[in-house]
C-alpha cells in the first residue's frame, strides 16, 4: 500500500511540474549590435541579464494589472524575444518580439535604464495584451501600453499631465492618463476592458463597465481637470 501511495504521489508531482513547464515562458536577448558601433549603452548600462529579468518582471506586472491569476485567461506565448538593433524610431513589437533601436538608447539624454525600463514595460504590454482581433483603435492599444507603464511609475518626464490632449483615442500618454482616469471610477476597469477585448471591440464596452459613453467619459474627464 505504502509503494502504491508514493506512486500516485510520483505522479502528481510529475503533473505539476509538467504544467509548471507548460505555462512557463522563456525569454531571450538577442544584441545584433556588437560589431556596428552602437549599442553602447545597452551593454555598459543596462545588458543582457537585466534585460532577462525585466522582461519576466513585466510580464508578471502586466498579468497582474490585467487580473489574469489563471494561465488559462492570457494569451499562449510559449517564448518573447528581444531584439537590440540599429533601428528607426524607439521600439516595436512583432510576432512575440521585441524590437528595440540601439541608437536611440545611445542618444538619449538621462536615466537609460530608467527609460529602457519604461519602453520594455510598455512593447511587453503588446505582446501580453488582447487587440480586440485587431478592431480595436490603435490609440487604445497604445494607450492600454502607456497605462500599465504609468502603473509600474516608469513615467518620462515629456508625458502630458493628467486632462491633457485632444482625443481620448490619441493613444500613448494621453489615451493613459484617461484610461487612468476610468480605472478610478471602477477598480479594474482596464483589466475588465482588456478582457472584453479578447474576442472582439466596441465602443459599447464603457457604456457596459462605467454607465456612460466614451465620448461622455472624456468630456467628464477634461472637466475634472479644468480643460
Amino acid at each position: 500500500m505504502a509503494h502504491t501511495h508514493l506512486f500516485f504521489f510520483s505522479l502528481l508531482i510529475l503533473s505539476l511540474a509538467a504544467m509548471q513547464r507548460t505555462h512557463a515562458v522563456e525569454y531571450a536577448v538577442n544584441d545584433n549590435t556588437a560589431n556596428s558601433g552602437v549599442g553602447v549603452r545597452f551593454r555598459n548600462e543596462i545588458g543582457v541579464d537585466y534585460s532577462l529579468q525585466t522582461m519576466g518582471s513585466a510580464s508578471d506586472f502586466i498579468w497582474r494589472v490585467f487580473q489574469q491569476n489563471n494561465p488559462a485567461d492570457r494569451k499562449d506565448v510559449p517564448k518573447v524575444t528581444l531584439f537590440i538593433e540599429n533601428g528607426n524610431g524607439v521600439a516595436f513589437a512583432v510576432n512575440n518580439e521585441i524590437h528595440v533601436n540601439a541608437n536611440y538608447l545611445d542618444n538619449y539624454s538621462g536615466d537609460v535604464k530608467g527609460e529602457f525600463t519604461g519602453v520594455l514595460y510598455h512593447e511587453m504590454t503588446h505582446i501580453w495584451q488582447w487587440n480586440g482581433n485587431g478592431q480595436a483603435p490603435g490609440g487604445l492599444i497604445e494607450g492600454i501600453a502607456d497605462f500599465v507603464r504609468l502603473k509600474a511609475n516608469y513615467i518620462p518626464s515629456h508625458w502630458v499631465q493628467p486632462g491633457q490632449g485632444d482625443r481620448w483615442d490619441q493613444g500613448y500618454d494621453v489615451t493613459a492618463r484617461f484610461l487612468d482616469y476610468c480605472n478610478s471610477l471602477r477598480n479594474g476597469f482596464v483589466a475588465e476592458l482588456n478582457q472584453k477585448m479578447r474576442t472582439g471591440y466596441s465602443a459599447d464596452y464603457f457604456v457596459q463597465l462605467l454607465g456612460k459613453t466614451v465620448d461622455q467619459l472624456w468630456s467628464d474627464y477634461k472637466a475634472n481637470y479644468g480643460n
